[in-house]
Protein backbone atom coordinates (compact mmCIF):
# COMPACT_ATOMS: atom_id res chain seq x y z
CA UNK A 1 0.00 0.00 0.00
CA UNK A 2 1.44 3.63 -0.81
CA UNK A 3 0.78 6.23 0.37
CA UNK A 4 -2.70 7.69 -1.14
CA UNK A 5 -5.81 5.97 -0.24
CA UNK A 6 -6.14 2.19 0.26
CA UNK A 7 -7.79 0.19 -2.07
CA UNK A 8 -10.45 -2.08 -0.44
CA UNK A 9 -12.39 -4.59 -2.93
CA UNK A 10 -15.30 -5.90 -1.71
CA UNK A 11 -15.77 -9.51 -3.03
CA UNK A 12 -19.50 -10.59 -3.39
CA UNK A 13 -21.02 -7.22 -2.72
CA UNK A 14 -24.27 -8.34 -1.53
CA UNK A 15 -27.05 -6.61 0.69
CA UNK A 16 -23.64 -6.45 3.98
CA UNK A 17 -21.00 -5.93 1.13
CA UNK A 18 -22.17 -3.18 -0.71
CA UNK A 19 -23.36 -1.41 2.96
CA UNK A 20 -19.63 -2.00 4.17
CA UNK A 21 -18.28 -0.62 0.72
CA UNK A 22 -20.47 2.13 0.61
CA UNK A 23 -19.65 3.43 3.75
CA UNK A 24 -16.33 3.32 2.75
CA UNK A 25 -16.31 5.16 -0.04
CA UNK A 26 -15.61 8.51 1.49
CA UNK A 27 -12.18 7.27 3.14
CA UNK A 28 -11.11 4.56 0.71
CA UNK A 29 -10.65 3.70 -2.89
CA UNK A 30 -13.33 1.17 -3.10
CA UNK A 31 -14.44 -1.87 -5.83
CA UNK A 32 -17.52 -3.73 -5.19
CA UNK A 33 -17.71 -6.96 -6.84
CA UNK A 34 -20.98 -7.91 -7.60
CA UNK A 35 -23.58 -9.20 -9.61
CA UNK A 36 -24.37 -7.70 -12.79
CA UNK A 37 -27.77 -6.54 -11.00
CA UNK A 38 -25.92 -3.93 -8.45
CA UNK A 39 -23.68 -3.00 -11.92
CA UNK A 40 -27.02 -1.74 -13.64
CA UNK A 41 -28.10 -0.02 -10.44
CA UNK A 42 -24.42 1.62 -9.68
CA UNK A 43 -24.82 3.77 -12.95
CA UNK A 44 -27.28 5.88 -11.52
CA UNK A 45 -25.71 5.81 -7.91
CA UNK A 46 -25.72 4.03 -4.68
CA UNK A 47 -27.66 5.15 -0.98
CA UNK A 48 -26.08 3.84 2.15
CA UNK A 49 -28.25 4.59 5.08
CA UNK A 50 -28.98 3.43 8.76
CA UNK A 51 -31.22 3.11 11.59
CA UNK A 52 -29.37 6.05 13.32
CA UNK A 53 -30.08 8.50 10.82
CA UNK A 54 -26.64 8.34 8.63
CA UNK A 55 -27.85 8.90 4.75
CA UNK A 56 -25.08 9.19 2.18
CA UNK A 57 -24.85 8.95 -1.89
CA UNK A 58 -22.23 7.46 -3.92
CA UNK A 59 -21.91 8.46 -7.01
CA UNK A 60 -20.45 6.18 -9.53
CA UNK A 61 -17.31 8.07 -9.79
CA UNK A 62 -17.08 7.65 -6.05
CA UNK A 63 -16.91 3.45 -6.03
CA UNK A 64 -16.10 1.31 -8.86
CA UNK A 65 -18.60 -1.40 -8.91
CA UNK A 66 -17.93 -4.59 -11.78
CA UNK A 67 -18.68 -8.44 -11.77
CA UNK A 68 -14.91 -8.97 -12.83
CA UNK A 69 -12.97 -10.83 -10.23
CA UNK A 70 -10.08 -9.97 -11.65
CA UNK A 71 -10.20 -6.55 -9.94
CA UNK A 72 -8.68 -8.16 -7.07
CA UNK A 73 -5.46 -7.53 -8.81
CA UNK A 74 -4.58 -4.21 -7.30
CA UNK A 75 -6.34 -4.68 -3.67
CA UNK A 76 -4.53 -3.45 -0.53
CA UNK A 77 -7.10 -5.33 1.73
CA UNK A 78 -10.15 -8.13 0.22
CA UNK A 79 -13.34 -8.32 2.44
CA UNK A 80 -15.40 -11.46 1.58
CA UNK A 81 -19.07 -10.86 1.73
CA UNK A 82 -19.88 -13.89 -0.57
CA UNK A 83 -22.57 -16.18 0.84
CA UNK A 84 -21.41 -19.72 2.14
CA UNK A 85 -22.21 -21.93 -0.73
CA UNK A 86 -20.41 -19.27 -2.78
CA UNK A 87 -17.08 -19.60 -0.60
CA UNK A 88 -15.23 -22.32 -2.26
CA UNK A 89 -15.51 -20.72 -5.91
CA UNK A 90 -14.47 -17.10 -4.53
CA UNK A 91 -11.24 -19.18 -3.26
CA UNK A 92 -10.12 -19.93 -6.56
CA UNK A 93 -10.90 -16.56 -7.92
CA UNK A 94 -9.04 -14.98 -5.28
CA UNK A 95 -6.10 -17.77 -5.71
CA UNK A 96 -6.00 -16.49 -9.49
CA UNK A 97 -6.12 -12.48 -8.74
CA UNK A 98 -5.65 -10.91 -5.37
CA UNK A 99 -1.86 -10.27 -4.73
CA UNK A 100 -0.35 -12.81 -2.62
CA UNK A 101 0.86 -10.27 -0.01
CA UNK A 102 -2.82 -8.78 0.58
CA UNK A 103 -4.74 -9.52 3.38
CA UNK A 104 -8.20 -11.60 3.04
CA UNK A 105 -10.79 -10.87 6.04
CA UNK A 106 -13.92 -13.21 5.96
CA UNK A 107 -17.07 -11.19 6.65
CA UNK A 108 -18.90 -14.51 6.07
CA UNK A 109 -22.08 -15.95 8.34
CA UNK A 110 -20.92 -18.95 10.31
CA UNK A 111 -17.84 -20.49 11.68
CA UNK A 112 -16.54 -22.64 8.95
CA UNK A 113 -15.52 -20.43 5.80
CA UNK A 114 -12.52 -19.03 7.17
CA UNK A 115 -10.84 -22.21 7.13
CA UNK A 116 -12.21 -22.91 3.83
CA UNK A 117 -10.41 -20.04 2.42
CA UNK A 118 -7.36 -20.80 4.59
CA UNK A 119 -7.15 -24.34 3.29
CA UNK A 120 -7.87 -23.21 -0.57
CA UNK A 121 -4.67 -20.05 0.34
CA UNK A 122 -1.94 -21.30 2.20
CA UNK A 123 0.69 -18.92 2.88
CA UNK A 124 -1.50 -15.81 2.92
CA UNK A 125 -3.09 -13.92 5.70
CA UNK A 126 -6.84 -14.95 6.09
CA UNK A 127 -8.93 -13.62 8.70
CA UNK A 128 -12.10 -14.52 10.26
CA UNK A 129 -14.64 -11.83 11.55
CA UNK A 130 -17.98 -11.03 12.15
CA UNK A 131 -20.84 -8.81 11.39
CA UNK A 132 -23.20 -8.06 13.87
CA UNK A 133 -25.76 -5.96 12.07
CA UNK A 134 -28.51 -7.01 9.32
CA UNK A 135 -28.90 -4.78 5.94
CA UNK A 136 -31.50 -4.85 3.95
CA UNK A 137 -32.59 -2.94 0.03
CA UNK A 138 -35.09 -0.79 1.95
CA UNK A 139 -35.48 0.35 -2.16
CA UNK A 140 -33.89 0.00 -5.40
CA UNK A 141 -29.89 0.77 -4.86
CA UNK A 142 -30.17 2.26 -0.80
CA UNK A 143 -28.63 -0.38 1.30
CA UNK A 144 -29.66 0.35 4.81
CA UNK A 145 -28.61 -1.27 8.55
CA UNK A 146 -31.96 -2.10 9.79
CA UNK A 147 -30.65 -4.13 13.67
CA UNK A 148 -27.64 -3.87 15.92
CA UNK A 149 -24.57 -0.85 15.73
CA UNK A 150 -22.06 -0.63 13.17
CA UNK A 151 -18.76 -2.17 14.24
CA UNK A 152 -17.25 -5.12 12.60
CA UNK A 153 -15.33 -7.71 14.91
CA UNK A 154 -11.93 -8.71 13.50
CA UNK A 155 -9.52 -12.00 14.39
CA UNK A 156 -6.74 -10.02 16.26
CA UNK A 157 -3.55 -9.26 13.20
CA UNK A 158 -1.00 -7.09 12.64
CA UNK A 159 -2.35 -6.79 9.04
CA UNK A 160 -5.02 -4.98 10.41
CA UNK A 161 -3.59 -1.79 11.30
CA UNK A 162 -3.04 0.23 8.58
CA UNK A 163 -7.27 0.19 7.67
CA UNK A 164 -8.20 0.67 11.02
CA UNK A 165 -8.61 4.63 10.87
CA UNK A 166 -10.28 4.25 7.89
CA UNK A 167 -12.95 1.97 8.81
CA UNK A 168 -13.21 4.09 12.19
CA UNK A 169 -13.75 7.25 9.49
CA UNK A 170 -16.33 5.26 8.14
CA UNK A 171 -18.30 4.34 10.69
CA UNK A 172 -17.39 0.80 11.05
CA UNK A 173 -14.84 0.80 13.03
CA UNK A 174 -13.46 -2.97 13.83
CA UNK A 175 -12.91 -4.40 16.68
CA UNK A 176 -9.70 -6.92 17.20
CA UNK A 177 -10.69 -10.17 19.10
CA UNK A 178 -7.82 -13.20 20.71
CA UNK A 179 -10.98 -15.08 20.85
CA UNK A 180 -12.79 -14.92 17.07
CA UNK A 181 -13.96 -18.59 17.55
CA UNK A 182 -16.16 -17.64 20.90
CA UNK A 183 -17.52 -14.14 18.62
CA UNK A 184 -18.05 -16.09 15.77
CA UNK A 185 -20.00 -18.60 17.90
CA UNK A 186 -21.56 -16.00 19.72
CA UNK A 187 -23.30 -14.52 16.46
CA UNK A 188 -24.19 -17.90 15.14
CA UNK A 189 -27.05 -18.70 18.11
CA UNK A 190 -27.89 -15.11 17.67
CA UNK A 191 -28.20 -15.87 13.49
CA UNK A 192 -30.53 -18.90 14.34
CA UNK A 193 -33.21 -16.84 14.16
CA UNK A 194 -32.58 -15.93 10.78
CA UNK A 195 -34.88 -19.18 9.79
CA UNK A 196 -37.01 -18.49 12.21
CA UNK A 197 -37.78 -15.29 10.75
CA UNK A 198 -37.75 -17.10 6.99
CA UNK A 199 -39.83 -19.18 7.80
CA UNK A 200 -42.15 -17.07 9.28
CA UNK A 201 -42.89 -14.68 6.53
CA UNK A 202 -42.95 -11.40 8.37
CA UNK A 203 -40.52 -8.60 9.33
CA UNK A 204 -37.87 -9.25 12.14
CA UNK A 205 -40.43 -6.27 14.14
CA UNK A 206 -43.07 -8.30 13.49
CA UNK A 207 -41.75 -12.03 13.98
CA UNK A 208 -40.27 -10.50 17.32
CA UNK A 209 -43.86 -9.29 18.70
CA UNK A 210 -44.96 -12.77 18.43
CA UNK A 211 -44.03 -14.77 21.55
CA UNK A 212 -44.44 -18.20 19.98
CA UNK A 213 -41.81 -17.39 17.20
CA UNK A 214 -39.06 -16.21 20.06
CA UNK A 215 -39.78 -19.19 21.83
CA UNK A 216 -38.67 -20.94 18.76
CA UNK A 217 -35.42 -19.26 18.37
CA UNK A 218 -34.89 -19.65 22.21
CA UNK A 219 -35.01 -23.52 21.26
CA UNK A 220 -32.52 -23.35 19.31
CA UNK A 221 -30.27 -21.28 20.91
CA UNK A 222 -30.90 -23.05 24.37
CA UNK A 223 -29.74 -26.29 22.29
CA UNK A 224 -26.83 -24.58 20.53
CA UNK A 225 -25.38 -22.85 24.30
CA UNK A 226 -25.17 -26.84 25.42
CA UNK A 227 -22.52 -27.89 22.86
CA UNK A 228 -20.60 -25.18 22.41
CA UNK A 229 -20.37 -25.31 26.31
CA UNK A 230 -19.88 -29.26 25.78
CA UNK A 231 -17.08 -28.72 23.25
CA UNK A 232 -15.69 -26.16 25.55
CA UNK A 233 -16.22 -22.88 22.89
CA UNK A 234 -16.08 -19.39 25.34
CA UNK A 235 -18.87 -17.37 23.58
CA UNK A 236 -18.99 -13.90 23.52
CA UNK A 237 -22.08 -11.87 23.11
CA UNK A 238 -23.04 -9.84 20.56
CA UNK A 239 -25.93 -8.35 22.22
CA UNK A 240 -26.39 -6.72 25.23
CA UNK A 241 -28.68 -9.48 26.19
CA UNK A 242 -26.36 -12.04 27.59
CA UNK A 243 -26.67 -15.04 25.34
CA UNK A 244 -27.00 -17.58 28.21
CA UNK A 245 -30.21 -15.47 29.62
CA UNK A 246 -31.70 -15.07 25.95
CA UNK A 247 -33.32 -18.20 25.84
CA UNK A 248 -35.34 -17.61 29.36
CA UNK A 249 -36.09 -14.00 28.02
CA UNK A 250 -37.03 -14.72 24.97
CA UNK A 251 -39.76 -16.63 26.31
CA UNK A 252 -41.56 -14.47 28.59
CA UNK A 253 -45.04 -13.16 27.89
CA UNK A 254 -44.89 -10.24 25.82
CA UNK A 255 -44.84 -7.24 28.12
CA UNK A 256 -42.06 -8.61 30.36
CA UNK A 257 -39.86 -9.11 26.61
CA UNK A 258 -40.73 -5.86 25.20
CA UNK A 259 -39.44 -4.28 28.81
CA UNK A 260 -36.15 -6.12 29.12
CA UNK A 261 -35.66 -5.52 25.22
CA UNK A 262 -35.99 -1.85 25.75
CA UNK A 263 -33.82 -1.41 28.21
CA UNK A 264 -30.84 -3.63 26.73
CA UNK A 265 -31.78 -1.39 23.43
CA UNK A 266 -31.32 1.89 25.86
CA UNK A 267 -34.65 2.20 26.35
CA UNK A 268 -35.63 2.35 22.23
CA UNK A 269 -36.38 -0.43 19.97
CA UNK A 270 -32.58 -1.57 17.80
CA UNK A 271 -35.18 -2.91 15.38
CA UNK A 272 -35.84 -0.86 11.94
CA UNK A 273 -39.02 -1.56 10.45
CA UNK A 274 -37.32 -2.39 7.14
CA UNK A 275 -35.26 -5.18 8.84
CA UNK A 276 -36.02 -9.09 8.07
CA UNK A 277 -32.92 -11.89 8.11
CA UNK A 278 -31.20 -12.50 5.16
CA UNK A 279 -32.25 -15.71 5.07
CA UNK A 280 -35.38 -14.80 4.24
CA UNK A 281 -34.26 -12.17 1.72
CA UNK A 282 -32.68 -15.42 0.26
CA UNK A 283 -35.98 -16.84 0.24
CA UNK A 284 -37.82 -14.21 -1.38
CA UNK A 285 -35.67 -14.13 -4.69
CA UNK A 286 -35.96 -17.46 -4.77
CA UNK A 287 -31.97 -18.47 -4.27
CA UNK A 288 -30.83 -21.52 -1.89
CA UNK A 289 -29.93 -19.93 1.95
CA UNK A 290 -27.38 -20.21 4.60
CA UNK A 291 -28.93 -23.13 6.86
CA UNK A 292 -26.83 -25.45 6.16
CA UNK A 293 -24.25 -23.13 7.66
CA UNK A 294 -26.14 -21.47 10.80
CA UNK A 295 -28.47 -24.36 11.89
CA UNK A 296 -26.98 -26.77 10.17
CA UNK A 297 -23.08 -26.13 11.94
CA UNK A 298 -25.07 -26.73 15.07
CA UNK A 299 -26.21 -30.16 14.07
CA UNK A 300 -22.38 -30.89 12.63
CA UNK A 301 -21.42 -29.77 16.32
CA UNK A 302 -23.44 -32.44 17.94
CA UNK A 303 -22.18 -35.00 15.71
CA UNK A 304 -18.85 -34.02 15.96
CA UNK A 305 -19.52 -35.00 19.90
CA UNK A 306 -21.40 -37.72 19.59
CA UNK A 307 -24.64 -35.90 20.44
CA UNK A 308 -27.94 -35.02 18.62
CA UNK A 309 -29.65 -31.51 17.85
CA UNK A 310 -33.09 -32.35 16.76
CA UNK A 311 -34.18 -28.63 16.63
CA UNK A 312 -31.84 -27.10 14.78
CA UNK A 313 -31.54 -30.08 12.58
CA UNK A 314 -35.77 -29.81 11.93
CA UNK A 315 -35.13 -26.07 11.14
CA UNK A 316 -33.11 -27.01 8.47
CA UNK A 317 -35.51 -29.65 7.27
CA UNK A 318 -37.97 -26.90 6.97
CA UNK A 319 -36.21 -24.24 5.54
CA UNK A 320 -35.55 -26.32 2.25
CA UNK A 321 -39.11 -27.17 2.36
CA UNK A 322 -39.66 -23.33 2.00
CA UNK A 323 -37.14 -23.06 -0.35
CA UNK A 324 -38.39 -25.76 -2.39
CA UNK A 325 -42.14 -23.48 -2.14
CA UNK A 326 -43.67 -24.27 1.03
CA UNK A 327 -45.47 -21.46 2.80
CA UNK A 328 -44.72 -19.36 5.37
CA UNK A 329 -45.64 -21.52 8.79
CA UNK A 330 -47.54 -19.34 11.69
CA UNK A 331 -46.17 -19.01 15.19
CA UNK A 332 -47.79 -21.38 16.98
CA UNK A 333 -47.54 -24.37 14.27
CA UNK A 334 -43.65 -24.13 14.01
CA UNK A 335 -43.50 -23.95 18.15
CA UNK A 336 -45.39 -26.88 18.33
CA UNK A 337 -43.26 -28.60 15.18
CA UNK A 338 -39.87 -27.78 17.12
CA UNK A 339 -41.55 -29.62 20.23
CA UNK A 340 -42.23 -32.43 18.65
CA UNK A 341 -39.28 -32.76 17.04
CA UNK A 342 -37.14 -32.05 20.23
CA UNK A 343 -39.31 -35.21 22.21
CA UNK A 344 -38.07 -37.84 19.64
CA UNK A 345 -36.27 -40.47 21.11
Amino acid sequence: MGSGLPRIVVFGAGLVGAYVGLRLAPHARVTLIGRPALVARAADGLRVSDMDGFDLIVTPGEVDVTTSPEALADADLVLVTVKSLATAEAADALAAHAPPRTPIVSLQNGVANVELLRTALPGRTVLAGMVPFNVVEAESGRFHRGTGVGGLMVEADPALAPFLPRFASAGVPIGESANILGVQWGKLLVNLNNAVNALSGVSLMEQLRQRGYRQAWAMAIREGLALTRRAGIRLVDPLPMPLELMPAIMSLPDRLYFYIAAQAGGGRTRVDPHARSSMADDLARGRKTEVDFLNGEVVRLAARLGRTAPVNARMVELVHAAEAGAPPIPAAELLRTLRAAALRP
